[in-house]
């Protein structure tokens, strides 16, 4: 058995979903495919993945062990580059995941920029609310936004966000301005509602953070639909400095209770520490961190 050969063909079969999309993508036959990831499984005696009609899932075994495969395929991978003579020219298929807004609106911009400047790179972007496991998922770099709390993480930091309270010019002309947080209680409020951690009404008085929240008065599950209800003079919302700058620019939402913000929370490019960073992430983030630096600076 060519254990690399099989390593490979075990990662594609994890990174497709089933037997059959990675025979496709390795352009190999099915019943190849299922013998080689057997023949891994016997030679570690150990089951790897849960065979389904539809798709495949890892056990915890094979959990660990694919983990330890991407590491050790991509190392492989440098050598080879290196000892021929190609370290120089990034290579390879890259796995990046965002939050959907900040991803959609700063990070896809400047990843098909870079594309264009690496033809030699191909890229998943994955953008999602909600906080990915990257060996388990098989991500080269994340976007973060937050304290991180993961250690086994290296963290480029990039620049800050703010959490902002605002509304309508209609909504604080008809319900009139708060002028504390305890004032939010008598008034209309958008909440999120699908998300793993909510935006916290979370104010600072002299240090010490306290909550405060306004009534309910629609409760959604996307960030685009809340800063649409908030427009049309629904209520007060609570989100990121990068989700409404553009409506705050216009005057579409204005900012209230500004004095009473907590601090500004990091935003940083990180991923595993496992070594020896890949030539292709490496381009990623030398690439994109300035880029980011600049446009969170001007918002």
């Amino acid at each position: 058995m060519d254990r690399f050969d099989a390593m490979s063909v075990l990662l594609a079969v994890v990174e497709e979903g089933s037997l059959s999309a990675a025979s496709r993508r390795l352009r190999a036959p099915l019943a190849t495919v299922s013998r080689k990831v057997a023949d891994l499984e016997r030679h570690l005696r150990t089951q790897l993945i849960v065979r389904t009609s539809r798709k495949v899932q890892l056990t915890d075994a094979g959990r660990a062990y694919v983990a330890s495969t991407k590491r050790i395929l991509e190392q492989v991978e440098e050598a080879e580059r290196a000892a021929a003579g190609e370290y120089s020219t990034p290579r390879g298929e890259l796995h990046v995941t965002a939050p959907g807004m900040f991803g959609k609106r700063h990070l896809l911009p400047l990843a098909i920029a870079f594309l264009k400047e690496h033809p030699d790179i191909t890229l998943r972007l994955f953008l999602a609310d909600r906080q990915i496991n990257l060996i388990e998922e098989h991500v080269d770099l994340a976007l973060r936004i937050g304290h991180l709390e993961d250690s086994g993480l290296i963290a480029t930091r990039v620049g800050a966000v703010q959490r902002v309270t605002c509304a309508s010019p209609d909504y604080l002309a008809q319900r009139g301005t708060p002028q504390t947080p305890e004032d939010l209680r008598v008034h209309d409020g958008i909440s999120f509602q699908g998300f793993p951690v909510a935006p916290e009404w979370r104010y600072r008085r002299d240090n010490p953070t306290f909550v405060v929240e306004p009534r309910t008065r629609l409760a959604v599950n996307t960030t685009e639909a809340a800063v649409a209800a908030a427009i049309a003079g629904l209520g007060i919302i609570r989100v990121l400095t990068y989700q409404v700058a553009d409506e705050l620019r216009s005057g579409e939402l204005q900012v209230v209770l500004g004095e009473f913000a907590p601090a500004a929370m990091p935003v940083s490019l990180v991923y595993p520490d496992a070594g020896l960073l890949p030539l292709k992430v490496r381009a990623f983030l030398d690439w994109t961190a300035p880029r980011l630096r600049t446009q969170l600076q001007a918002i």
